[in-house]
């Protein structure tokens, strides 16, 4: 072992620059890799990221105005109550949207356990009788926001005004038409005016608990408490989870494969790093066997070292992440202080750790094995690697005709035909496909940000009424409703947009405009959901009334999961009375670079309050911390591939050792020699570059699109960078390569003959 440390040690000090390489790269690929796996619950599992953030409970329940659920404090295995609220059922309505909803008691500061966390306006104050706030999926089926005056149908069917201060997220079921009811919090007196007979109201009191996992058996235990005759309703959180599960995930996922993808470029770039010194070290390694080494420890000295470079860089990368990740500005440090409060939080990072070092552990075996297999004899021909061979006939003809030596020799030493310059070329067109593909994420993001009428949102507002603007382009009505598809097994979304004569600007991946009686265009979601294609006819069933429609394309649907079905308002048939369907909003489109939120508030105050207008959802929105993490990514992939680039030019320069012999016995000077082994560098560079910014390009586009059909919008989303920006990552690849080689090429160039004769007898 002693002798193992020490061969290590040398070797380590002899190869500073690629050891510390290694480690930052590794430690890079921990700390991105952890980062995506913060966004990815942050992002894709929104409802544990509330549950986590409010001190959510794992049971919510509901109870007769007669019964004493503060008694369930006592209970063992309770960790936390919260309420009991005092509540009542009601009608809401706003600009004509009617909900279910359940008023609920509170005081001036929001619960401990269970806190709506506010995500616009403020909580309700002390005493004010007509301030109420609206959960946040309550608020977006009134399309409600702080402001709005509300009508509560309130006890003998009066009606009363109160005023949302506010929008609040919450752990708990949201609202769904006909079966959950939504949520608003508003102050005892407010309760009191809405719904004063005790006899028509509840109460509700959340139990957080110690063992998430007990929930079932301490339901039993609550409703024993507090006698089945007094409980009206039990939630779990498991009802609740499973209600929210499946939104945001395209960000998780996205920057999950794009860490994976980054380790798996490391774990190349390191396998051809010990492929390398192996190559280097067959004489030592003969010397170490001719000693007493057995094959055994030769591979146990590679391993070691760099099973300790892999260690070294992944505990360097997760321990700048779990002190340093929350600090980071934005959403990318709130994930990371989220997710550190997280159940599972610390395994997490020891299995992300633990896997990628046993992965580039794997990766560098193969390799350690080879030099297991190193014969214990140092012979001269085998100890270095053999020359290039003679000039081929172009090559001659190309020094003839006064090309520059450097030139020819360089291609000459780069493309020499043989499968290690191919796997270097390999090898380094790995992280550059990466960073093209992530350069492709970013590209489409824009795409979602900048021509959002590309991916099916043209409308750039939306409003129940309708009112001028100067700076309104067109104006399409619309209309939306339910319709259960075939066997009513599941729910989809028909709607009305545009007419005949003026047809609304669908966004088609496939097919053609619907531009007949009873034709229409589909997203991918629904296309999955029915089993059909372009071309089909779909039955539907709308308000009892049977409808059938002829899909003559695929839209692009960012909204309900890609489940939508859209046709002219001249063919939507609602059964409202003869002629098309009555509009209940319109969509606008704005002439470029009009600001949308002024116009919509210009729009609002020029109706005095009476016009509703809202900015349709953006899925871009969901990816809005995208552009930060996928900027570190492409840093570490470039930091990955400058360690692959001084694998190269270290294997070039010791290659090449006896044919920098030849070319300064036949009179070459030292900036030619240099410059031999950086064209030589660049060459490769450039053909990895080329490689990989063609194939990067293509699978990016591959992985967004089916991203995309994943998620029911479909494909035909994925955006490719721009020609300029690859030329632009090919450039600096190519630069990059020169720059990192220009001083071990100068080194080799100024070594004196008798020295590199040394090295190759």
């Amino acid at each position: 072992m002693r002798a193992t440390l020490r061969w290590v040690h040398a070797d380590l000090r002899a190869h500073r620059g690629e050891a510390l390489f290694t480690v930052l790269a590794t430690a890079g690929i921990i700390a991105s890799l952890l980062l995506a796996g913060a966004l990815f619950s942050y992002t894709a599992d929104p409802w544990q990221r509330v549950f986590t953030q409010s001190e959510g409970a794992h049971v919510w329940i509901h109870t007769r105005d007669g019964a004493r659920p503060e008694r369930l404090r006592d209970l063992e295995g309770v960790a936390g109550v919260s309420g009991p609220f005092r509540t009542a059922r009601t009608t809401v309505e706003l600009g004509g949207a009617r909900a279910s909803a359940e008023l609920r008691v509170t005081g001036p500061e929001p619960p401990g356990v269970g806190r709506p966390l506010i995500t616009a306006g403020r909580w309700p104050a002390a005493g004010a009788a007509d301030e109420i706030v609206l959960e946040g999926s309550l608020a977006r089926a009134l399309w409600a926001e702080p402001g709005d005056a509300l009508a509560v149908r309130g006890a003998r069917g009066t009606e009363h005004t109160l005023r949302v201060v506010g929008v609040a997220d919450t752990a708990e079921p949201r609202y769904a038409p006909g079966d959950t009811p939504g949520t608003g919090w508003l102050p005892e007196e407010g309760l009191e005016t809405v719904q004063p007979d005790p006899g028509r109201t509840g109460q509700t009191v959340g139990l957080r608990l110690e063992d998430p996992g007990d929930t079932d058996f301490m339901v039993q235990r609550a409703v024993t408490a507090l006698g089945t005759d007094q409980v009206s309703q039990v939630t779990r959180w498991q009802q609740a989870r499973a209600d929210a599960e499946g939104e945001g995930r395209l960000l998780g996922l996205l920057l999950a494969l794009f860490g994976l993808g980054a380790l798996l470029a490391a774990a190349l770039a390191v396998a051809g790093a010990i492929s390398t010194r192996v190559h280097g070290h067959l004489r030592d390694i003969s010397v170490l066997k001719a000693i007493g080494f057995t094959p055994a420890q030769v591979v146990r000295v590679f391993l070691v070292q760099h099973l300790g470079l892999a260690l070294l860089g992944a505990a360097c990368g997760a321990a700048v992440t779990e002190l340093l990740g929350a600090r980071v500005p934005g959403r990318i440090g709130e994930a990371v202080d989220v997710w550190r409060q997280m159940p599972g939080h610390t395994w997490t990072v020891l299995a992300t750790t633990g896997a990628s070092v046993l992965f580039i552990a794997t990766a560098t075996s193969l390799a350690a094995w080879r030099a297991g297999r190193v014969p214990p004899v140092p012979v001269a021909r085998t100890a270095v690697p053999r020359g290039l061979g003679p000039l081929t006939p172009p090559e001659r003809r190309a020094l003839g005709r006064d090309v520059p030596p450097a030139l020819v020799l360089g291609w000459r030493g780069a493309f020499s035909g043989r499968a290690r310059s191919l796997a270097a070329v390999g090898r380094l067109a790995v992280p550059l496909a990466m960073i093209t593909a992530a350069l492709g994420a970013w590209a489409t993001v824009d795409r979602f940000h900048g021509r959002p009428e590309e991916i099916g949102l043209p409308a750039a507002l939306t409003e129940r009424l309708l009112a001028a603007h100067p700076d309104v382009t067109a104006v399409h009505p619309g209309a939306e409703v339910e319709a259960l598809v075939p066997g009513q097994t599941a729910t989809i979304t028909l709607r009305g947009l545009g007419t005949d004569a003026d047809p609304y600007p669908f966004a088609l991946a496939e097919g053609r405009l619907p531009d007949g009686p009873d034709e229409a265009v589909a997203g991918q979601g629904l296309l999955d959901l029915l089993d059909v294609r372009v071309g089909d006819w779909v039955r539907m069933t709308v308000q009892g009334r049977p409808q059938i429609l002829h899909i003559t394309g695929r839209s692009i649907e960012p909204e309900d999961g890609g489940r939508v079905i859209s046709t002219s308002l001249d063919n939507l048939d609602l059964g409202d009375g003869p002629g098309p369907a009555a509009p209940d909003l319109h969509h606008l489109l704005l002439r470029d670079g009009a600001d949308t939120g002024q116009v919509g508030a210009d729009l609002a105050a020029s109706s005095g309050g009476r016009l509703e207008v809202r900015e349709p959802a953006n899925p871009a929105d969901e990816l809005a911390g995208v552009r930060g993490v996928l900027a570190g990514l492409i840093a570490v992939l470039a930091l990955i591939g400058l360690t692959e680039l001084s694998t190269v030019i270290g294997a070039r320069v010791r290659d090449r050792g006896r044919d920098l012999l030849a070319l300064k016995a036949i009179g070459l000077t030292p900036r030619q020699t240099a410059g031999v082994i950086t064209v030589s560098t660049a060459f490769t560079a450039l053909a990895a570059s080329l490689a990989g910014t063609v194939l990067g390009a293509a699978a990016g586009r591959w992985l967004i699109d089916a991203q995309g059909r994943s998620s029911g919008i479909g494909a035909g989303i994925a955006q490719t960078p721009h020609p300029g920006v690859l030329l632009l990552v090919a450039a600096a690849a190519v630069v990059g390569a020169v720059a990192v080689s220009a001083v071990p090429a100068a080194r080799a160039a100024r070594r004196r003959i008798a020295d590199t004769l040394s090295e190759t007898l």
